[in-house]
């Protein structure tokens, strides 16, 4: 059997995938996470949840829960509101970094819209040229493809390329 927290063990690993994986499982010192199988240090949405329910039911201190479950008591307070907000699906981290293309908005986004024309390929190179001449903002082609639900792909030949005879 994996030992916990061995990068081969398939709870670890699908913890990691969901993103709900502890960083630092050694800090939670709860006596009910370091003994029977039930409770796991890895399980970040299960630490959360046991350290909103400890202050909540068991009345245990904001202080001695945060102590206790190895964060801050900021960390408990967010967690506490996200629970509050979302329920479980509140506990899950959230994806860090932009939630869309920051640049592609506005009057960027109407002067892209009326480029397009129905049936015709994106041209995203030509209208990150386009943009830049227009506005001064530099754009990335992949941004505008992304926004558009254009697919990245590479130009074929429509005819076999004829080899040229090696000179001996």
């Amino acid at each position: 059997m994996p030992k916990r927290g061995d990068r081969t063990d398939p709870k670890t690993a699908a913890l990691r995938e969901d993103g709900t994986l502890n960083p630092s499982p050694e800090k939670v010192s709860d006596p009910k996470f370091q003994t029977g199988e039930f409770f796991d240090t890895r399980d970040l949405m299960q630490v959360r949840y046991e350290m909103l329910r400890r202050v909540s039911i068991d009345n245990l201190s904001v202080t001695q829960a945060a102590a206790e479950y190895g964060v801050s008591r900021p960390t408990y307070y967010q967690a506490r509101s996200s629970f509050d907000e979302a329920g479980l699906g509140g506990l899950v981290p959230k994806k860090r970094g932009p939630r869309g293309p920051h640049k592609l908005q506005g009057d960027i986004l109407a002067f892209v819209e009326k480029q397009i024309v129905p049936g015709r390929p994106l041209r995203a190179r030509e209208m990150a040229r386009l943009i830049w001449q227009v506005f001064s903002v530099e754009i990335h082609p992949r941004t505008i493809e992304r926004a558009f639900g254009g697919k990245k792909t590479t130009q074929r030949a429509t005819e076999p390329v004829q080899k040229k005879p090696l000179r001996g």
